[in-house]
């Protein structure tokens, strides 16, 4: 009798450590009636992981448009400052001509650049 008490005490303790993992393993522990009970719990959290997600996609949709863009800013602001630098060599021409043409000096604009002569 003693022994069989043994016995008894070894399988439920057996069966007690291991009792929750061979039920979620077989899946009794996670019944119908749990999914009935918990329905609106699970619906929320699928919702929750599905809305971060597609934030997380917006964000990062939003992050390559900003890169796009600041390129496109930096190369703008580039030829803004070419456009600004003609603009002023060609104010500065104006000016140069306009003085000549004031006090009479009888020089012209060269198209081209002056030539080299080279002896041989």
């Amino acid at each position: 009798m003693a022994k069989e008490k043994k016995k008894k005490k070894i399988q439920d303790k057996k069966t007690h450590s291991t009792g929750w993992m061979s039920e979620l393993r077989y899946g009794r522990s996670v019944s119908l009636e749990f999914f009935k009970t918990h329905a609106w719990l699970m619906v929320i959290f699928v919702v929750a992981v599905i809305s971060l997600m597609g934030l997380r996609y917006k964000t990062k949709t939003k992050m390559s448009e900003i890169k796009q863009l600041t390129k496109e800013l930096q190369r703008v602001e580039s030829e803004k400052l070419q456009e600004k630098a003609r603009y002023m060599s060609l104010i500065r021409e104006t000016e140069m001509r306009k003085m000549v043409a004031e006090k009479g000096l009888d020089l012209q604009y060269q198209d081209q650049p002056p030539y080299e002569l080279t002896e041989e």
